[in-house]
Protein backbone atom coordinates (compact mmCIF):
# COMPACT_ATOMS: atom_id res chain seq x y z
CA UNK A 1 0.00 0.00 0.00
CA UNK A 2 1.27 3.30 -1.01
CA UNK A 3 1.93 6.06 1.88
CA UNK A 4 -0.99 8.57 2.02
CA UNK A 5 1.79 11.36 0.75
CA UNK A 6 2.01 9.82 -2.52
CA UNK A 7 -1.98 9.98 -3.25
CA UNK A 8 -0.84 14.51 -3.68
CA UNK A 9 -1.54 14.92 -7.55
CA UNK A 10 1.27 17.38 -7.83
CA UNK A 11 4.07 14.63 -7.41
CA UNK A 12 3.16 12.87 -11.11
CA UNK A 13 1.48 15.83 -12.79
CA UNK A 14 3.26 17.43 -15.72
CA UNK A 15 3.77 21.26 -15.80
CA UNK A 16 0.26 23.00 -16.92
CA UNK A 17 0.14 24.71 -20.30
CA UNK A 18 0.09 27.52 -20.79
CA UNK A 19 -0.74 29.95 -24.68
CA UNK A 20 2.11 32.23 -24.60
CA UNK A 21 -0.36 34.89 -26.19
CA UNK A 22 -2.88 35.82 -23.52
CA UNK A 23 0.33 35.48 -21.08
CA UNK A 24 2.04 38.07 -23.18
CA UNK A 25 -1.28 40.33 -22.79
CA UNK A 26 -1.63 39.67 -18.92
CA UNK A 27 2.25 40.74 -18.28
CA UNK A 28 1.76 43.94 -20.37
CA UNK A 29 -1.56 44.73 -18.70
CA UNK A 30 -0.81 43.76 -14.96
CA UNK A 31 2.98 44.05 -14.91
CA UNK A 32 3.70 46.48 -17.24
CA UNK A 33 6.26 43.68 -19.25
CA UNK A 34 6.80 43.22 -22.58
CA UNK A 35 9.50 40.73 -24.24
CA UNK A 36 10.71 37.99 -25.18
CA UNK A 37 9.58 34.66 -23.57
CA UNK A 38 11.72 31.22 -23.92
CA UNK A 39 10.44 28.32 -21.75
CA UNK A 40 12.45 26.97 -18.85
CA UNK A 41 12.34 23.31 -17.33
CA UNK A 42 10.43 22.78 -14.02
CA UNK A 43 9.01 19.87 -12.19
CA UNK A 44 5.92 21.56 -11.17
CA UNK A 45 5.66 24.77 -12.30
CA UNK A 46 5.71 26.42 -15.66
CA UNK A 47 8.66 28.87 -16.27
CA UNK A 48 9.44 31.36 -18.34
CA UNK A 49 12.68 33.57 -18.46
CA UNK A 50 11.29 36.98 -19.94
CA UNK A 51 14.35 39.51 -21.44
CA UNK A 52 12.24 42.61 -21.29
CA UNK A 53 12.33 44.79 -24.45
CA UNK A 54 13.04 47.52 -22.77
CA UNK A 55 16.67 46.23 -22.20
CA UNK A 56 16.41 45.33 -18.56
CA UNK A 57 17.71 42.02 -16.31
CA UNK A 58 15.84 38.73 -17.17
CA UNK A 59 13.00 37.98 -14.93
CA UNK A 60 11.06 35.00 -14.28
CA UNK A 61 7.84 34.26 -14.97
CA UNK A 62 6.38 31.56 -12.57
CA UNK A 63 2.87 29.79 -13.22
CA UNK A 64 1.74 27.50 -10.04
CA UNK A 65 0.37 24.13 -11.33
CA UNK A 66 -3.45 24.36 -10.67
CA UNK A 67 -3.26 21.09 -8.27
CA UNK A 68 -1.43 23.47 -5.78
CA UNK A 69 -2.77 24.94 -3.00
CA UNK A 70 -2.86 28.37 -3.09
CA UNK A 71 -1.73 28.59 0.20
CA UNK A 72 1.46 26.61 -0.76
CA UNK A 73 2.14 28.69 -3.30
CA UNK A 74 1.77 32.05 -0.94
CA UNK A 75 4.01 30.14 1.62
CA UNK A 76 6.71 30.60 -0.93
CA UNK A 77 6.18 34.14 -1.93
CA UNK A 78 6.06 35.09 1.90
CA UNK A 79 9.22 33.14 2.32
CA UNK A 80 11.03 35.34 -0.25
CA UNK A 81 9.55 38.66 1.08
CA UNK A 82 11.11 37.58 4.72
CA UNK A 83 14.41 37.33 3.16
CA UNK A 84 14.08 40.46 1.22
CA UNK A 85 13.66 42.15 4.38
CA UNK A 86 15.53 40.08 7.20
CA UNK A 87 19.12 40.14 4.83
CA UNK A 88 18.54 41.80 1.73
CA UNK A 89 21.72 40.50 0.79
CA UNK A 90 21.32 37.03 0.57
CA UNK A 91 21.36 36.10 -3.70
CA UNK A 92 17.78 34.90 -3.43
CA UNK A 93 14.96 35.93 -5.86
CA UNK A 94 13.07 39.16 -5.45
CA UNK A 95 9.37 39.22 -5.90
CA UNK A 96 7.81 41.57 -8.46
CA UNK A 97 4.30 43.53 -7.52
CA UNK A 98 1.76 43.84 -10.48
CA UNK A 99 1.20 47.90 -11.09
CA UNK A 100 -1.57 47.23 -8.38
CA UNK A 101 0.79 46.09 -5.58
CA UNK A 102 0.00 41.85 -5.94
CA UNK A 103 2.52 39.62 -5.61
CA UNK A 104 0.45 36.86 -7.67
CA UNK A 105 -2.58 37.49 -9.72
CA UNK A 106 -4.80 34.44 -11.40
CA UNK A 107 -4.26 33.14 -14.68
CA UNK A 108 -5.75 30.02 -16.56
CA UNK A 109 -4.48 27.34 -18.30
CA UNK A 110 -4.84 26.09 -21.49
CA UNK A 111 -7.87 24.01 -20.49
CA UNK A 112 -9.45 26.96 -18.38
CA UNK A 113 -8.09 25.65 -14.88
CA UNK A 114 -7.13 28.31 -12.70
CA UNK A 115 -3.64 28.96 -11.64
CA UNK A 116 -1.75 31.75 -9.73
CA UNK A 117 0.91 33.58 -11.89
CA UNK A 118 4.06 35.20 -10.65
CA UNK A 119 6.97 37.30 -11.71
CA UNK A 120 10.12 36.89 -9.53
CA UNK A 121 14.42 37.99 -10.61
CA UNK A 122 15.86 35.92 -12.62
CA UNK A 123 19.13 35.43 -11.02
CA UNK A 124 22.15 35.07 -13.32
CA UNK A 125 24.62 32.06 -13.39
CA UNK A 126 24.74 28.52 -13.65
CA UNK A 127 23.84 25.55 -11.88
CA UNK A 128 26.85 24.44 -9.47
CA UNK A 129 26.94 20.63 -11.06
CA UNK A 130 30.31 20.54 -12.09
CA UNK A 131 32.14 18.26 -9.94
CA UNK A 132 34.62 21.08 -9.41
CA UNK A 133 31.58 22.85 -7.70
CA UNK A 134 32.23 19.90 -5.10
CA UNK A 135 35.51 20.97 -3.71
CA UNK A 136 36.13 22.09 -0.11
CA UNK A 137 36.43 25.53 -0.39
CA UNK A 138 33.18 26.17 -2.65
CA UNK A 139 31.51 23.42 0.38
CA UNK A 140 32.84 25.54 2.85
CA UNK A 141 31.02 28.82 1.25
CA UNK A 142 28.40 27.00 0.21
CA UNK A 143 27.78 25.92 4.05
CA UNK A 144 28.35 29.70 5.21
CA UNK A 145 25.66 30.91 2.69
CA UNK A 146 22.43 28.03 3.93
CA UNK A 147 23.60 28.76 7.41
CA UNK A 148 22.95 32.86 6.42
CA UNK A 149 19.55 31.38 4.32
CA UNK A 150 18.32 29.62 7.63
CA UNK A 151 19.20 32.16 10.03
CA UNK A 152 17.16 34.57 7.85
CA UNK A 153 14.35 32.20 8.17
CA UNK A 154 14.20 31.38 11.85
CA UNK A 155 11.88 34.25 12.48
CA UNK A 156 9.41 33.18 9.95
CA UNK A 157 5.97 31.48 10.35
CA UNK A 158 2.99 30.62 7.73
CA UNK A 159 -0.10 28.77 7.73
CA UNK A 160 1.12 26.53 5.24
CA UNK A 161 4.82 25.91 6.82
CA UNK A 162 3.73 22.46 9.04
CA UNK A 163 2.73 20.39 5.63
CA UNK A 164 3.45 17.27 4.84
CA UNK A 165 6.10 16.85 2.42
CA UNK A 166 7.75 13.26 0.40
CA UNK A 167 10.96 15.14 0.57
CA UNK A 168 10.87 15.82 4.26
CA UNK A 169 13.58 13.07 5.86
CA UNK A 170 10.93 12.65 8.77
CA UNK A 171 8.99 10.55 6.05
CA UNK A 172 11.82 8.24 5.14
CA UNK A 173 9.92 4.94 7.02
CA UNK A 174 6.48 5.88 5.32
CA UNK A 175 8.75 5.22 1.90
CA UNK A 176 9.49 1.87 2.55
CA UNK A 177 6.47 0.69 0.14
CA UNK A 178 8.53 2.08 -3.18
CA UNK A 179 10.92 -0.30 -2.60
CA UNK A 180 9.49 -2.64 -5.46
CA UNK A 181 9.86 0.18 -7.96
CA UNK A 182 13.92 -0.05 -7.76
CA UNK A 183 14.51 -2.74 -10.36
CA UNK A 184 18.03 -3.39 -9.50
CA UNK A 185 18.16 -5.63 -6.29
CA UNK A 186 21.67 -4.55 -5.53
CA UNK A 187 20.98 -0.87 -5.10
CA UNK A 188 17.44 -1.71 -3.39
CA UNK A 189 19.46 -3.44 -0.49
CA UNK A 190 21.80 -0.59 -0.24
CA UNK A 191 18.34 1.91 0.20
CA UNK A 192 16.94 -0.44 2.39
CA UNK A 193 20.13 -0.75 4.77
CA UNK A 194 19.74 3.10 4.96
CA UNK A 195 16.28 2.98 6.09
CA UNK A 196 17.16 0.52 8.33
CA UNK A 197 19.63 2.72 10.02
CA UNK A 198 17.80 5.39 10.04
CA UNK A 199 14.80 4.15 12.16
CA UNK A 200 17.24 2.32 14.53
CA UNK A 201 19.26 5.38 14.91
CA UNK A 202 18.57 8.62 13.77
CA UNK A 203 14.70 8.75 13.46
CA UNK A 204 13.99 9.61 16.83
CA UNK A 205 16.87 11.83 17.22
CA UNK A 206 15.53 14.61 14.20
CA UNK A 207 12.24 14.43 15.26
CA UNK A 208 12.88 15.89 18.59
CA UNK A 209 15.30 18.60 17.32
CA UNK A 210 13.65 21.99 16.97
CA UNK A 211 12.32 23.70 13.61
CA UNK A 212 12.20 26.40 11.65
CA UNK A 213 11.49 27.00 7.79
CA UNK A 214 14.45 25.44 5.87
CA UNK A 215 14.83 25.72 2.13
CA UNK A 216 15.07 21.70 2.40
CA UNK A 217 16.13 21.09 -1.60
CA UNK A 218 19.83 22.37 -2.19
CA UNK A 219 20.91 20.07 -4.93
CA UNK A 220 23.29 21.43 -7.50
CA UNK A 221 20.33 22.52 -9.72
CA UNK A 222 19.41 24.67 -6.87
CA UNK A 223 22.39 26.16 -6.39
CA UNK A 224 24.09 28.61 -8.76
CA UNK A 225 27.54 29.63 -9.68
CA UNK A 226 28.71 32.57 -11.71
CA UNK A 227 28.93 31.92 -15.45
CA UNK A 228 32.62 33.56 -15.41
CA UNK A 229 34.05 32.65 -12.53
CA UNK A 230 31.99 28.93 -10.94
CA UNK A 231 34.40 28.90 -8.21
CA UNK A 232 32.22 32.40 -7.17
CA UNK A 233 28.39 31.28 -5.41
CA UNK A 234 25.86 33.56 -7.24
CA UNK A 235 22.91 32.55 -6.01
CA UNK A 236 20.16 29.84 -4.21
CA UNK A 237 16.78 29.34 -6.09
CA UNK A 238 13.26 27.15 -6.23
CA UNK A 239 11.82 27.59 -2.80
CA UNK A 240 8.94 25.13 -3.64
CA UNK A 241 10.22 22.33 -1.02
CA UNK A 242 10.46 24.58 1.94
CA UNK A 243 8.79 22.79 5.51
CA UNK A 244 8.96 23.28 8.65
CA UNK A 245 11.66 21.06 10.09
CA UNK A 246 15.34 21.01 12.38
CA UNK A 247 18.06 22.68 10.70
CA UNK A 248 19.98 19.77 10.88
CA UNK A 249 17.93 18.23 7.78
CA UNK A 250 18.93 20.86 5.80
CA UNK A 251 22.96 20.32 6.53
CA UNK A 252 21.98 16.48 5.50
CA UNK A 253 20.02 17.13 2.62
CA UNK A 254 22.84 19.75 0.99
CA UNK A 255 25.86 17.37 2.09
CA UNK A 256 23.83 14.58 0.74
CA UNK A 257 24.50 16.11 -3.04
CA UNK A 258 27.89 17.42 -1.83
CA UNK A 259 29.66 13.63 -1.90
CA UNK A 260 32.11 12.93 -4.77
CA UNK A 261 34.18 9.72 -5.35
CA UNK A 262 37.61 9.48 -4.67
CA UNK A 263 39.88 8.80 -1.13
CA UNK A 264 37.41 10.60 1.27
CA UNK A 265 34.17 11.38 -0.49
CA UNK A 266 33.04 13.12 2.68
CA UNK A 267 35.78 15.85 2.50
CA UNK A 268 33.08 18.31 0.60
CA UNK A 269 30.50 17.42 3.02
CA UNK A 270 32.54 18.16 5.93
CA UNK A 271 33.92 21.11 4.71
CA UNK A 272 30.21 22.65 4.14
CA UNK A 273 29.11 21.72 7.65
CA UNK A 274 32.15 23.76 9.14
CA UNK A 275 31.46 26.69 6.87
CA UNK A 276 27.29 26.02 8.12
CA UNK A 277 28.86 26.24 11.80
CA UNK A 278 30.84 29.20 11.73
CA UNK A 279 27.74 31.31 11.22
CA UNK A 280 24.99 28.47 13.34
CA UNK A 281 26.91 26.12 15.26
CA UNK A 282 25.93 22.50 15.41
CA UNK A 283 26.85 20.28 18.70
CA UNK A 284 28.88 16.91 18.22
CA UNK A 285 25.67 15.00 18.51
CA UNK A 286 23.83 16.16 16.15
CA UNK A 287 26.89 16.46 13.48
CA UNK A 288 27.21 12.63 14.98
CA UNK A 289 23.38 11.76 12.37
CA UNK A 290 25.04 13.82 9.91
CA UNK A 291 26.32 10.51 7.71
CA UNK A 292 23.13 8.26 8.78
CA UNK A 293 21.00 11.45 7.94
CA UNK A 294 23.11 11.72 4.34
CA UNK A 295 22.21 8.24 3.60
CA UNK A 296 18.56 8.58 4.22
CA UNK A 297 18.21 11.43 1.59
CA UNK A 298 19.98 9.63 -0.80
CA UNK A 299 17.45 6.75 -0.09
CA UNK A 300 14.50 8.83 -0.30
CA UNK A 301 16.16 9.97 -4.20
CA UNK A 302 16.69 6.84 -5.05
CA UNK A 303 13.26 5.60 -3.68
CA UNK A 304 11.06 9.05 -4.85
CA UNK A 305 13.00 9.07 -8.75
CA UNK A 306 12.28 5.06 -8.90
CA UNK A 307 8.51 5.41 -8.51
CA UNK A 308 7.99 8.32 -10.79
CA UNK A 309 10.48 7.51 -13.56
CA UNK A 310 8.37 4.01 -13.68
CA UNK A 311 4.93 5.87 -13.86
CA UNK A 312 6.75 8.92 -15.63
CA UNK A 313 8.59 7.01 -18.69
CA UNK A 314 8.57 10.11 -21.23
CA UNK A 315 9.77 12.30 -18.64
CA UNK A 316 12.64 10.07 -17.12
CA UNK A 317 15.73 11.51 -18.03
CA UNK A 318 15.20 14.82 -16.09
CA UNK A 319 13.60 12.82 -12.82
CA UNK A 320 16.06 10.44 -12.74
CA UNK A 321 18.93 13.48 -13.20
CA UNK A 322 20.26 13.25 -9.54
CA UNK A 323 19.89 9.18 -9.17
CA UNK A 324 23.69 8.18 -10.49
CA UNK A 325 24.76 10.51 -7.76
CA UNK A 326 22.60 9.03 -4.95
CA UNK A 327 23.80 5.53 -5.86
CA UNK A 328 27.85 6.29 -5.42
CA UNK A 329 26.90 7.79 -2.49
CA UNK A 330 25.04 5.14 -0.56
CA UNK A 331 27.80 2.71 -1.93
CA UNK A 332 30.47 4.38 -0.20
CA UNK A 333 28.75 5.64 2.93
CA UNK A 334 27.42 1.76 3.33
CA UNK A 335 30.08 -0.28 2.52
CA UNK A 336 32.35 2.72 4.98
CA UNK A 337 29.87 1.73 7.66
CA UNK A 338 28.96 5.11 7.55
CA UNK A 339 31.96 6.22 8.89
CA UNK A 340 32.18 9.90 11.12
CA UNK A 341 31.55 13.24 9.29
CA UNK A 342 34.47 15.89 10.44
CA UNK A 343 34.40 19.02 10.35
CA UNK A 344 37.28 20.42 8.01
Amino acid sequence: MLPDLLSDPLILAPPPRFAEGPLREVLARRFGLEGVLEPLGGERDRNFRLTPASGGLPLLVKLAHPDEEPAVTDFQTAGLLHLEAADPTLPVPRVLRTTEGATAIPHATEDGRPSLLRVLTYLAGRPMTDPAGASPPMARALGGLVARLDRALAGFAHPADGRRLVWDLREAPALRALLPDVADPALRALVEAALDRFEAESAAFLAARPGQVIHNDLNPHNVLVEAAAPERLAGIIDFGDMVRAPRLQEVATTGAYLLRPGPDPLAAPGAFLAGYSSVLPLGEEETAHMPALIATRLAITVLITSWRARRQPENATYILRNQPGARAGLEWLMRSTLAPLQEE
